[in-house]
C-alpha cells in the first residue's frame, strides 16, 4: 500500500484508490489530485457512495456503547496521568472493546444484528471524546491549581470550565477539517491505524476476537495485580504484609536501606508503567532511565549534603522538578519553533479555509460537511461562558479572556496542522506560549496564568482528537456531520466523569506530589507560573542553575537530533529525561524495562508483536488503572459522598 500523501508545497498528490463497497477493502490512504472541487468530488463518489449514503453510522447503540466505553477509559487517563503526566488516546482501545462485545452480544441472541464498520467509527469518536478530551486539563492545569492555592475549584466550576472547553476545542475544529483533510489530506497517523483497526475487524473476524481476548486478559491480570499490591489491607489489615507493595518495600529494605529508598531509587512492580514502556518506544524510555539516574543518583545526593530538609520525595521533587521542567519547555517550544512551515502553511490557507467553509458550489458535499454555523455558535457560547468562568474564579478582565479565546485558535490551528504532520499534538508548547503572553499581560498572578494556557491547552487537545477522528472517517467513507455530532455527545459523559473522578482520587492537595500521585506534568505548570510570577532570582542559585542548565539541554538535543537525522535514536529524547526529573526513579525503570520487552518481542516475533502489543499493552494499561481507581473509590468513596450531600464528617 502506497503511503504517498498530497503535498501543498508542490500541488500534486498521488494517484486515487478507488473504494469499493467490502469492508475489507484498501482505504485511501494515497489520496486523491486536482483542484479542491475535483478532490472532494472523487472522494465523495469513490468512497463516501455505497458506504456513508446507505450504512448505519450515528445510532443510540453506537453513541451509548461510545460513552460507556469512554467514561471507563476516561478514568484510566486521569490515573496514570496523575502517575507519571503521560495520557494515551482510547480510540483503538474503544475500537477493539466494542466490537468484542458487540459480536458477543449478537451471537448471544441479545443484539438483532451487528455493529457496522461506521456505527463503530462513530462509537469510537464518542469514546475519544469523553476518554481522551475532556481530561487533560484536569491532570495539568487545575492540579497545579490545586498545589498552588491548596484546595480545589468547587465541583460544578469544574464541570463548567471542562465542558466549555472541551466544547470550544471541538467546534474550533470543523473549519480546519475541509481544509487540512479533504483538500491537504494530511496524514494524521493515528486516525489511519483506527481506521486500519476497524477494517481489521470487520474483514477479518477471527482476528478482532482474538485482539479483544487478549486485551481483556491482560487487564484482567493486571487488575488482580493491582488489588495484590495495594488492595488486600482494604480487605483485612492481617493480609497487608503479603501484600506485593508490602514484600517489595522488604526487599528494597535489606539490599538497598533507607538512603537510597528516600532518593526513590528501589525497586517496584507496576505493570502500568512497562506496559507505557512497551507503547513509548526505546529511545524515550532509555531517556527517562538516563536523566532519572542523573536526577536520583547524582544529583539528589549532592543536593542532600547542601539542604538538610530535602528528604522524602515531596521534598526532593521541589529542588529536581527545575531542571527537568526547564528541558521539557525549551525543548517543546524549540520543537515548535522549528515547525515553522507547517505555522506558516496553517496562516496562509486560513482564507481558505472559511471561504470553503462557506462556499454552496457543491450541494451535496456541503449537506453532510459541518455547517460552518455550529463553528460560530460553539464558539460564542464556549467564548461567554469561560469569559465568565474565569471573571467569576479568577477575577480575569474579559478582555483577557477573549484575547486567550483568540489566541487558542490561532495556536490551535498550529497545534492540528502538526499533529497532521507529526501525529504528536504540542499540547505542553501551546500552554507553555500562553503562560509567556499571560505572563506579560498579567504579571503576578499564578491563577490568572494558569487558566489562560488552560484554554489554549483544552482547545487544541479537543481540536486535534476530533480532525485525528474525522481521518478515520474520511478513509471509510462516514459522513463527517454525523461523525461531528458523535464526538459532541461524548463531551457531556466525559465532563460528568472525569469531575466526579478526579474530586474523589484528588480530595485534597496532600495527594498530589506523593508518592502515589506525582502529579509532574501540574508540576510543570505549576513551576512556570511561579518563575514567570516571582521571577527567577526569587528562586535561589540551586534552581536558577537547575533552570539554566536543563534548558540549555532542552535546546542542544533537539538541535542535535535535527543535524543528525540518521543517528536520532541515539540522541537522548529532551522530553523523556526532563520528565524523568520530576517523577520517581522507579518509574523510569519500569518504562525503560517495559520498552526492552516490547523491543525484543518486535525482533523476535514481528507479526505476533503487530497483532498483540498494542491490545495486550493496552489491556495492562486500562485494568490496572481502573482497579487503582476503584481501590479509591473503595476506600475514599464514601466520604467523598457524604461531602458531596453535605452531610458532614
Amino acid at each position: 500500500m502506497s503511503d504517498t500523501t498530497h503535498d501543498p508545497d508542490r500541488g500534486e498528490a498521488a494517484q486515487p484508490v478507488v473504494s469499493v463497497n467490502r469492508e475489507d477493502s484498501e482505504l485511501p490512504i494515497a489520496g486523491f489530485r486536482g483542484t479542491p472541487e475535483e478532490i472532494e468530488r472523487q472522494w465523495y463518489e469513490q468512497v463516501y457512495r455505497g458506504r456513508g449514503d446507505s450504512m448505519a453510522q450515528l445510532t443510540w447503540r453506537a453513541v451509548l456503547m461510545g460513552s460507556v466505553l469512554g467514561g471507563v477509559l476516561s478514568t484510566t487517563n486521569l490515573y496514570i496521568g496523575l502517575k507519571a503526566g503521560w495520557g494515551f488516546g482510547v480510540a483503538i482501545t474503544a475500537c477493539i472493546l466494542s466490537y468484542a462485545i458487540w459480536t458477543t452480544l449478537y451471537k448471544l441472541g441479545l443484539a438483532r444484528t451487528e455493529m457496522t464498520i461506521l456505527e463503530n467509527n462513530c462509537m469510537q469518536s464518542t469514546a475519544s471524546s469523553a476518554g481522551y478530551s475532556t481530561g487533560g486539563t484536569l491532570v495539568s492545569a487545575f492540579a497545579a491549581y490545586i498545589l498552588l492555592n491548596g484546595q480545589s475549584l468547587p465541583v460544578p466550576i469544574l464541570l463548567g470550565w471542562v465542558f466549555f472547553l472541551a466544547v470550544m476545542g471541538v467546534t474550533m475544529a470543523i473549519p480546519m477539517k475541509r481544509q487540512m483533510i479533504n483538500i491537504e489530506q494530511l496524514r494524521f497517523p493515528s486516525g489511519i491505524a483506527a481506521a486500519e483497526t476497524l477494517r481489521a475487524l470487520h474483514a477479518h473476524g477471527e482476528k478482532g476476537v482474538r485482539s479483544a481476548r487478549a486485551l481483556g486478559i491482560a487487564g484482567i491480570l493486571a487488575a488482580l495485580s493491582q488489588f495484590l499490591t495495594d488492595g488486600l489491607r482494604l480487605v483485612s489489615a492481617r493480609l497487608e504484609p503479603y501484600s506485593i507493595g508490602n514484600l517489595m518495600g522488604k526487599l528494597n529494605e535489606a539490599i538497598l536501606g533507607e538512603a537510597w529508598i528516600g532518593r526513590t531509587v528501589m525497586l517496584t512492580w507496576d505493570p502500568i508503567f512497562l506496559a507505557a514502556g512497551a507503547l513509548t518506544g526505546l529511545r524515550v524510555a532509555a531517556s527517562m532511565l538516563l536523566g532519572g539516574t542523573l536526577c536520583w543518583m547524582v544529583f539528589v545526593p549532592v543536593l542532600q549534603q547542601g539542604i538538610t530538609n530535602a528528604s522524602g520525595f515531596r521534598d526532593v521533587v521541589q529542588w529536581t522538578l527545575w531542571g527537568g521542567v526547564a528541558c521539557m519547555v525549551t525543548s517543546g517550544l524549540l520543537s515548535f519553533g522549528m515547525q515553522w512551515r507547517a505555522m506558516v502553511r496553517a496562516m496562509s490557507n486560513l482564507s481558505a479555509m472559511f471561504s470553503r467553509a462557506g462556499s454552496q458550489t457543491q450541494g451535496e458535499i456541503e449537506a453532510i460537511e459541518t455547517p460552518i454555523s455550529w463553528f460560530l455558535a460553539g464558539q460564542i457560547v464556549s467564548l461567554v461562558a469561560l469569559g465568565w468562568l474565569a471573571h467569576a474564579t479568577f477575577a480575569m478582565p474579559y478582555w483577557q479572556s477573549a484575547v486567550a479565546v483568540l489566541l487558542s485558535f490561532f495556536l490551535a490551528l498550529v497545534a492540528c496542522r502538526v499533529t497532521g504532520e507529526t501525529d504528536t499534538t504540542p499540547v505542553g508548547a501551546m500552554g507553555k506560549v500562553t503562560q509567556l503572553i499571560f505572563g506579560v499581560l498579567h504579571p503576578g498572578n499564578m491563577n490568572v496564568n494558569l487558566m489562560s494556557a488552560n484554554i489554549t491547552a483544552g482547545a487544541a487537545t479537543s481540536s486535534a482528537d476530533l480532525l485525528t477522528d474525522l481521518k478515520s472517517g474520511y478513509l471509510l467513507g462516514a459522513n463527517p456531520r454525523q461523525q461531528f455530532l458523535a464526538q459532541f455527545a461524548g463531551i457531556f459523559v466525559g465532563t460528568v466523569v472525569t469531575v466526579f473522578s478526579f474530586s474523589v482520587i484528588v480530595p485534597d492537595a496532600s495527594v498530589l506530589g506523593s508518592d502515589q500521585f506525582p502529579a509532574p506534568a501540574a508540576q510543570t505548570w505549576k513551576a512556570v507560573a511561579v518563575a514567570l510570577s516571582r521571577g527567577l532570582e526569587s528562586l535561589g542559585p540551586v534552581k536558577t542553575w537547575s533552570i539554566a542548565i536543563g534548558g540549555l539541554v532542552g535546546i542542544v538535543l533537539p538541535l542535535l537530533a535535527k543535524m543528525f537525522p540518521k543517528h536520532e535514536q541515539w540522541i537522548p529524547s529532551a522530553a523523556g529525561l526532563g520528565l524523568s526529573w520530576t517523577f520517581h526513579w522507579y518509574y523510569s525503570l519500569l518504562f525503560f524495562a517495559g520498552a526492552v520487552i516490547g523491543y525484543a518481542v518486535e525482533k523476535k516475533r514481528p507479526k505476533w508483536a503487530e497483532q498483540y502489543t498494542f491490545p495486550v499493552a493496552s489491556g495492562i494499561i486500562a485494568g490496572g488503572s481502573l482497579m487503582g481507581v476503584a481501590l479509591i473509590f473503595w476506600e475514599n468513596g464514601p466520604e467523598m459522598v457524604r461531602q458531596f450531600l453535605g452531610l458532614g464528617r
